[in-house]
């Protein structure tokens, strides 16, 4: 593989893995192991499709944009809202969680109320992103590939460990396909890195699709794998941070490990995250440097101090209603710009209207069942 579609490759695999991982193994051992692997599946391929539909997208449409941009151009004013309303929603859910996940991880680790390990959480981050520091944003490709490293680490300990048990692995109820519906979508989500890939490659654009292929497989195998290993080692006693209780079944080491490794996924995602948004909110809305951080990261505390406190809850509710509402966007957008783009792209997939549909079907479904759970 050439050193240009490795690079263009990694930066989606990095965009894609993250925190998200830590939720999946709770909400497949509460589907059942076979019916999570099943959607697990389908949304990889679904997202994969999302990933090469918004490749098209941009090749398509000269200048750089990124989906709000998109909306606006193929959609009107009122998709840009929509684009912009989902983007905010999936980016607070993402920040309010991490601070949920790392509360309990200090908490597993050091004995400390949950909630003292949010705050000092909080108030670690909120000096970065005040200071606007990117370190971590910057070398974040080289931190999302330490993340992938240790997933598969602790995969194969959990496997090697003596725990393993198989018989937690059989286990199958269609009737809740739905239920690591959100939490999956939340941790497969990475179109937001399409454009920027796009601009990696001015002058071979034509890397362009298989760059995206690759960049979305990787992800879906490393989830597989870290899901077989530690639903097996944990089954019905799996926590929502699976590192809890991979600890708990395991070894004090694998407790200290493993809560380390989940706190580095939550920081490093958080950072670039809470970034980005603080520049939306200085660069896109002219907001001052203390209002676009007041803006950046209280909304978050409050959430979680007015009594959200459920690391999967959060996810599942970003993913499902709103990175559905995203996904569904993506979908419009590229039959429109199928349409009305005005640059020959480097590659075509296709009117792909029947497969478009699904998705969409798939995604109304998913935004439906939870709404349903929460009513």
């Amino acid at each position: 593989m050439d050193k240009l579609l490795l690079k263009s490759s990694a930066l989606l695999t990095g965009t894609v893995i993250g925190a998200g991982v830590l939720g999946i193994p709770y909400v497949v051992a509460k589907a059942g192991f076979l019916t999570g692997l099943i959607t697990i599946i389908v949304m990889g391929i679904a997202t994969l499709l999302l990933n090469l539909f918004m490749g098209e997208i941009t090749l398509r449409t000269p200048g750089n944009h990124q989906l709000p941009g998109y909306a606006e151009r193929y959609l009107g004013k009122k998709g840009k809202m929509v684009a912009v309303l989902a983007m905010f929603f999936v980016i607070y859910g993402a920040l309010t969680a991490y601070i949920i996940g790392v509360g309990e991880s200090l908490s597993a680790l050091f004995g400390i109320p949950a909630l003292i390990g949010s705050l000092l959480f909080f108030i670690f981050v909120a000096i970065f992103i005040y200071t606007g520091l990117k370190l971590i944003a910057k070398y974040e490709f080289i931190f999302a590939a330490i993340v992938l490293a240790l997933i598969i680490t602790i995969s194969f300990l959990a496997i090697f460990s003596g725990q393993f048990n198989a018989t937690n692995l059989a286990t199958l109820d269609l009737t809740k396909i739905m239920v690591p519906f959100g939490v999956i979508l939340f941790a497969l989500s990475g179109a937001i890195a399409i454009p920027e890939i796009k601009e990696q490659l001015p002058r071979n654009r034509k890397k362009l699709k298989k760059a995206i292929i690759i960049g979305s497989l990787i992800p879906i195998f490393a989830y597989l794998l870290f899901t077989f290993a530690t639903v097996a080692v944990t089954g019905s006693q799996t926590t929502e941070i699976v590192t809890i209780g991979l600890g708990q079944n395991l070894s004090e080491s694998m407790l200290i490990f493993g809560n380390i490794f989940a706190i580095f996924a939550m920081l490093t995602s958080f950072l670039p995250i809470g970034l980005a948004m603080k520049e939306i909110y200085m660069y896109d809305y002219d907001f001052n440097k203390i209002h676009s951080f007041l803006l950046t990261m209280f909304i978050p505390l409050i959430l979680f101090l007015i009594g959200v406190k459920s690391f999967i809850q959060v996810v599942g509710i970003a993913g499902a209603l709103f990175g559905g509402l995203q996904s569904i966007l993506i979908v419009l957008i590229f039959w429109k710009a199928r349409k009305k783009g005005t640059r020959q792209p480097e590659y075509k997939l296709g009117k792909k209207h029947f497969i478009g549909l699904l998705l969409i079907l798939i995604f109304i479904i998913g935004i439906l069942n939870q709404l349903f759970e929460l009513i």
